[in-house]
């Protein structure tokens, strides 16, 4: 990766959430559990991660804008060599003629060796190699509404082969990051390494709708259940759960199963509220049709005109 800013395809104007978006957007298209096997996504993923953990940082964008380190996130080796011999705004670098004796850099550069903070060889000619932290890598990760709902532990493809397991905490919402501390890139010089940024996306339910720490679900019953109630099997993300449906019940009568909603691991769980939706056959018969139009109440009012 040569420019974290065309690897993400953004200019260097581009806004944090500029960054966030063109990031989630490639991000989905080369993941490798999207993409098994291919080894160009693969390499292609890594990149894009590189390139959103370098730029999402205030810090090493800055740093990076100004040229004192590279896209992987390495210093450069010209940029701490200028920061040391260029003496601000007002300070000029070293230039051949004047005076100047290469052997005045190397003489500084073995004096610096024991500084603190000080890079290059040491006064016995040793090689102090700067102390980095690894670099954060970032990670999308989606899961289904269950599984967030009540906490999974999922694998995580990494893009050179290497799987982990993770912990996804109940009540996980999208957008949700789980970090993973030291599974990041290694540092150099004995620094530690970076940490792993998951961040956690969750698919939608043909059934259920979260709001807050409850859950939406509508339910049909049938035209007697409505008419008469009746007992009922109604699904839940524990599984379905037997309730009552009172008579006389109606498209859009709301019911409420207590404790059956979302149980994070903080806060109070949620309920679970049914919508019930009046159904008739698919095909009327004949009887049902006999009885409604010689039934005397069939003219009631439901529209208020």
């Amino acid at each position: 990766m040569d420019d974290p800013y065309k690897t993400l395809g953004i200019g260097k104007a581009a806004s944090a959430d500029e960054v966030k978006k063109a990031y989630r957007k490639l991000a989905k298209q080369h993941h490798p559990d999207l993409n098994p096997g291919n080894s160009a996504s693969a390499s292609r993923f890594k990149d894009i991660s590189g390139a959103y953990d370098l730029l999402s940082d205030p810090e090493k964008r800055a740093r990076f804008d100004r040229g004192e380190i590279d896209a992987s996130g390495q210093e450069r080796a010209d940029a701490s060599f200028y920061r040391s011999h260029a003496g601000g705004p007002q300070g000029a670098r070293y230039r051949a003629g004047s005076g100047f004796d290469p052997s005045d850099i190397f003489a500084d550069m073995f004096a610096r060796g024991g500084q603190p903070g000080g890079g290059g060889f040491g006064r016995s000619g040793d090689f102090r190699e700067f102390k980095t932290r690894g670099n954060d890598v970032a990670y999308s990760l989606a899961i289904d509404f269950i599984e967030a709902a009540k906490g999974a532990q999922k694998r995580l493809s990494f893009p050179d082969g290497k799987t982990l397991d993770v912990n996804v905490p109940p009540g996980a919402e999208s957008g949700m990051t789980l970090r993973l501390r030291g599974q990041g890139q290694p540092g150099t010089g004995g620094g530690p390494s970076g940490d792993a940024l998951i961040e956690v996306t969750v698919e939608p339910h043909p059934q259920f709708r979260r709001d807050g720490n409850n859950v939406q679900v509508e339910v049909p019953i049938t035209l007697p259940e409505a008419v008469a109630g009746g007992k009922i099997n109604v699904p839940t993300i524990d599984g379905l759960v037997s309730m009552t449906v009172p008579a006389g019940s109606n498209t859009g009568t709301k019911l409420r199963l207590r404790g059956r909603g979302i149980a994070p691991r903080v806060g109070s769980t949620g309920d679970q509220y049914i919508t019930l939706k009046v159904m008739l056959p698919a095909e009327p018969d004949q009887a049902l049709k006999d009885f409604i139009k010689d039934w005397p109440g069939r003219d009631y009012d439901v529209r208020g005109v």
